[in-house]
This record gives structure tokens, C-alpha cells and sequence, in this order.
């Protein structure tokens, strides 16, 4: 692919209003899907610990529907729960994310070859208007709109594939992933490509050709691990000269 110009930098977006939780969804969950969220836009530091009182306070929640996602989200494996100190952060490190994303990369190309040849003119429908949105987001700079819109996608493509086996396996690894794939786009040149990869899967969805499909999307996957893996060796670098700085000299 050529190379292109880095896009422009993200408009300064206005503070986000306080999460209001749905009646609909048991309020622990709903109380995990908010942190799992916190968790994947960096917004609670990976190995940093939860402060309960103020987390309860952010959130406008009790301790007890908090206790009890954060329990779900240990079975995730987003965090990790010690009695003596609390809940942390697990971090995302580059060895899980490498791991992660060739398995990803292998479920999802076979998903989209299989899609190919079993979707219908309603889901194909959807698929093209998920994909006008989400491009419309990405020329916004709308990053948390266009990472959910992007996810659906992904989600749609797997559930098209018509294997069940292949979507409880995906559904598993995507609570893991999503940390690794929102940053992904925090890279603005890998932002741009990857929705011109989007623009190409679409195009093998209707041309018909399976094949296409297979290649560009674990190209597609492969891809964001590989960024996925640089932004971490990236943090890692800085959090270890930063530790470096601060020793006496």
C-alpha cells in the first residue's frame, strides 16, 4: 500500500457526561460494561489500582453492584483481585496481544470467506451501512464512535459466517482484545489504513470472492497486532526511561 499523509490530528473533543445506566441490562453488568469501557479507552491506567470510594463517585454507583462487576471482570481477565490489596489493572503486554491477534487473524479470515458465500441482501445491506457510518466518524476524528461502529462490523462479518462454534469462540476472545484494537487507532496512519482495508473487504463482499475476503481481512488483523504490539513496546520504552530519570545520579 502507498504511503499516505498522516491524517489531521483529532479535534479536542468536549469532556464526556456521566454514564447513565439502562434498567434493561442486571445492574452489575451494566456496572462491568461501563469499566470494561474505562478499561479499553486507557481511561483507568493498566497495573494501576482501583480506588472503590472513587470510582463509586465517578460512576454514581454503590460498592456492591461495583464489587460485583468487578468480579466479571476478573473472569474476563481485565483485572486481577488480591484480598489484601484490592483490584488492579491487568496490563495488556505484547507477548498477549501478539498471541491474540494471529488467532484473531485466523477466526476472522475464515469468517469472512465463509460470509461471503452465505450473507444475505438484508445483512449485506447492514454491513454497507454500518461501513458509510463508520467512515463518516473516521472523518470526524470521532474515535469512540467509530470503534464501536468498526466492532459491529467485525461482529457482523463472524456472525454471517453461519458456525456457532467459530462465533463463541470469537465472542471469548474479543473481551480480551478490545484494549489492544482501540489502540490501534490511536496511530493516525494506521487509523487511515485500516479503513481503506475496511473499504477492500467490503468490495470482496460484493464482488463475491471468498478468497479476496480471507486475505485481506487477516491481513487486516495481523496488521492492527502488529501496531497493537509497537504502541505497547512504545509505553514500555517511555514508563522504563521515565524510571531511568528518576534515579539518583
Amino acid at each position: 500500500m502507498e504511503q499516505v499523509a498522516e491524517p489531521k490530528p483529532a479535534a479536542t473533543c468536549a469532556p464526556r457526561p456521566r454514564t447513565t445506566l439502562s434498567r434493561r441490562i442486571p445492574f452489575a453488568r451494566q456496572v462491568a460494561n461501563t469499566l470494561r469501557d474505562m478499561i479499553i479507552r486507557g481511561e483507568v491506567p493498566p497495573g494501576g489500582r482501583i480506588i472503590e470510594r472513587a470510582l463509586c463517585e465517578q460512576i454514581k454507583v454503590s460498592r456492591t453492584p461495583l464489587r460485583e462487576a468487578l468480579k466479571l471482570l476478573e473472569a474476563e481477565g481485565l483485572i486481577e483481585i488480591s484480598q489484601n490489596k484490592g483490584a488492579r489493572i491487568i496490563s495488556f503486554t505484547q507477548t498477549e496481544a501478539q498471541n491474540l491477534f494471529e488467532v484473531i487473524a485466523g477466526l476472522e479470515s475464515l469468517a469472512a470467506e465463509l460470509a461471503v458465500t452465505r450473507i444475505g441482501a438484508d445483512d449485506l445491506a447492514a454491513l454497507d451501512d454500518m461501513h458509510e457510518r463508520m467512515c463518516a466518524h473516521y472523518e470526524r476524528r470521532e474515535k469512540d464512535l467509530y470503534f464501536e461502529l468498526n466492532s459491529s462490523i467485525h461482529d457482523t462479518i463472524v456472525r454471517v459466517s453461519g458456525n456457532p462454534v467459530l462465533v463463541a469462540t470469537h465472542a471469548n476472545l474479543m473481551l480480551r482484545s478490545r484494549r489492544g484494537r482501540y489502540m490501534a487507532i490511536l496511530d493516525p496512519l494506521r487509523w487511515q489504513e485500516s479503513v481503506e482495508e475496511h473499504e477492500a473487504v467490503m468490495a470482496a463482499f460484493h464482488a463475491r470472492d471468498p478468497e479476496r475476503a480471507r486475505l485481506v481481512w487477516r491481513r487486516h488483523l495481523l496488521r492492527t497486532g502488529e501496531t497493537v504490539c509497537a504502541v505497547l513496546k512504545s509505553e514500555t520504552g517511555s514508563s522504563a526511561a521515565a524510571k531511568d530519570a528518576a534515579l539518583p545520579r
